[in-house]
């Protein structure tokens, strides 16, 4: 057969099982050893072997255990909770100050865990009904927290962003300095247009009544709350930026860290330790498993020239790099709609990296670009899993449709986003070229 007709065979056989329900890891396993059988022969199913020893072996995957755990072990200890209260205390008095205080607590969660999920599911029960309470909109509340949320995809430590660095072959400690100013301008465009629009519209972000407005005793008492997690996100960061650590070194630091910060507030159990080692070892098996299962299936494509067949397509074409590159991010925002970022980047990165790397881009560039573009797939419809995240934790008489409506302009702001720092690449390059190797 040629390498055209077994390329279709395998995506279109990947897109039916796909729709059928069956796990990802269970489709990509199974299709990589079909066709390996049938090409090669039962001789050739040594790359069952080959792709989970290679998986195994690398020692970045020690850094996702130590990462879950660390998010795990702050969230379990109710550290969130406290954040909210400070954050309650200072910008409650604006309009929209809860709306911009939230975007503002997801963005140092996401620097204290690296977990969508964590920030979401936290502040929509948290946030969600203080800002529903005091007559905030829903479009408003409901979208500061699904895109807020969304930022522990991009800035660092970012699960996915190990992820994503390990399949395309970057630096760990690159990627993450590549990708603190692109989470920050996200953060920055979300809090700017909550306030203007609170601004222009009052009705959308009420600031609170006179009598729950804290004091000045109690802003400053609230602000220790603040200390030790900015504490330990300058410790995880810092070491990796002055070159002190590795990431995995580093991920190693934020796990005792974390257990040291909820020592030191008071909430240190066994509980905490049990409810975080389960989390850990679901989520870190679910990641290995779907990785090896794409490694099969990728080093099976590799191997019949699948790759090379699809580079080749689309350098040859006579158009603009940029449009390339465009039709790229077009291409990931339509597969995020059913895939999760971690099956997406398994299957289309090594497909994507060496076409880039053919038309002269920068590949870090591109990998943080593509991390901004992994948010807009977690808040897209159908499938956005932010969207399914915060549903499952909203108060009674919030539809999903209230849900897809909110996150409209977020995505537009993301969009954006995306595009300054696809005209200014220094956003994202300037902090890797400086770093102390």
């Amino acid at each position: 057969m040629s390498i055209e007709l077994i390329t279709v065979l395998m995506f279109s056989f990947f897109i039916v099982l796909l729709l059928s329900g069956l796990p990802l890891a269970f489709i990509l396993s199974s299709l990589g050893l079909i066709f390996t059988y049938f090409l090669w022969g039962p001789k050739a199913l040594f790359i069952v072997t080959s792709s989970t020893s290679g998986v195994m072996s690398e020692h970045v995957y020690v850094d996702i255990p130590l990462y879950i755990f660390m998010a795990c072990v702050l969230q379990e200890s109710g550290i969130a909770e406290d954040l909210y209260t400070a954050m309650h205390h200072w910008a409650g008095r604006l309009r929209g100050g809860l709306a911009m205080g939230t975007v503002a607590i997801c963005t140092l969660m996401a620097a204290m865990t690296g977990i969508v999920g964590t920030a979401t599911t936290t502040m929509g029960i948290i946030a969600l009904p203080a800002m529903l309470k005091r007559g905030y909109r829903k479009d408003i509340a409901l979208g500061c927290i699904a895109a807020g949320g969304t930022l522990g995809i991009l800035i660092p430590p970012s699960v996915i962003t190990i992820v994503y660095a390990q399949v395309a072959e970057e630096s760990v400690g690159k990627m993450f300095m590549g990708s603190v100013f692109p989470g920050l301008l996200l953060s920055i465009l979300y809090i700017i247009y909550i306030g203007v629009r609170c601004f222009l519209q009052p009705d959308l972000g009420p600031p609170l009544p006179l009598e729950e407005r804290a004091d000045w005793h109690k802003k400053i008492a609230s602000l220790r709350s603040i200390i030790l997690p900015t504490t330990l996100i300058i410790m995880v960061l810092g070491s990796i930026y002055a070159g002190i650590a590795t990431p995995t070194e580093a991920a190693g630091v934020g796990a005792v860290g974390a257990v040291l910060c909820a020592i030191i507030y008071g909430r240190f159990s066994w509980k905490v330790v049990r409810e975080a080692c389960y989390t850990t070892l679901r989520l870190s098996c679910m990641i290995v498993w779907i990785t090896i299962a794409a490694k099969l299936f990728v080093y099976t494509f590799t191997a019949i020239g699948g790759v090379k067949l699809i580079k080749d397509m689309v350098v040859t074409l006579p158009v603009s790099r940029w449009y390339i590159l465009i039709g790229i991010m077009l291409s990931s925002v339509f597969t995020g709609m059913f895939l999760d970022e971690i099956g997406e980047i398994l299957l289309s990165v090594p497909i994507f990296v060496p076409i880039i790397k053919s038309l002269g881009f920068d590949s870090l560039w591109f990998g943080v670009l593509y991390l901004i573009n992994a948010q807009m797939d977690y808040i897209t419809p159908p499938f956005g899993y932010t969207l399914f995240y915060l549903r499952g934790v909203a108060p009674e008489g919030i539809t999903m449709g209230d849900i897809y409506r909110s996150i409209v302009p977020f995505v537009i702001l993301q969009a954006i986003g995306m595009g300054l720092c696809m005209i200014f690449p220094q956003i994202i390059l300037w902090l890797p070229s400086v770093m102390i190797k």
